[in-house]
């Protein structure tokens, strides 16, 4: 018997930027990554916004890799080389394994939008509690970058031959997705 496509399997994300200067009216990143995750069928769980500062960031991020109704985090901003850019240093020691090819990829997809600039961008990606994590640049075109290069593919059940979607909530039955 022939197999059926994998259907679609929405997520719950929540989205938080980093900032020192923007509100929730300035925020066109944070309002990107919001269209782009309910355009592509995902539920935006929750939004925040956050002064560059490690513990209000690593606070906000706790709560929501607790909470067992979050599957993803996007976080814009703080990934720069400036003194205040801390998101990095913030995420990492939350996350119980790192997505080395996120970073590595993102640049490499960016490289061919903005060329060697790209080398300043500290983007990465972690696991935390079954949660996965994705720090992105805070300009709206990383973040369109990193969505439509990378993570709309990976947070699809139906793109192969792999995707972050099984391992947050599961693998569908063999009967719901074979004929």
């Amino acid at each position: 018997m022939a197999k059926t496509p994998f259907p679609f399997r929405p997520l719950k994300i929540s989205v938080l930027t980093v900032s020192d200067t923007r509100s929730l009216a300035e925020d066109t990143s944070g309002d990107a990554l919001v269209e782009l995750l309910s355009k592509a069928g995902h539920t935006l769980s929750s939004r925040e916004i956050v002064k560059d500062d490690v513990y209000q960031m690593r606070a906000v991020v706790s709560n929501w890799i607790a909470d067992k109704g979050i599957h993803v985090v996007l976080i814009t901003g703080g990934t720069g080389l400036y003194n205040r850019d801390s998101t990095p240093e913030a995420m990492t020691p939350l996350f119980d394994k790192t997505i080395e090819g996120f970073g590595e990829l993102f640049r490499q997809i960016s490289y061919d939008e903005i060329g060697t600039s790209t080398i300043q961008s500290r983007a990465i990606a972690g696991l935390a509690n079954q949660t996965l994590i994705f720090c992105l640049p805070g300009s709206t075109g990383a973040c369109k970058t990193a969505w439509n290069g990378i993570l709309e593919e990976q947070l699809n059940a139906s793109h192969r031959p792999c995707n972050f979607v099984s391992m947050l909530i599961g693998p569908l039955a063999p009967t719901q997705h074979e004929a």
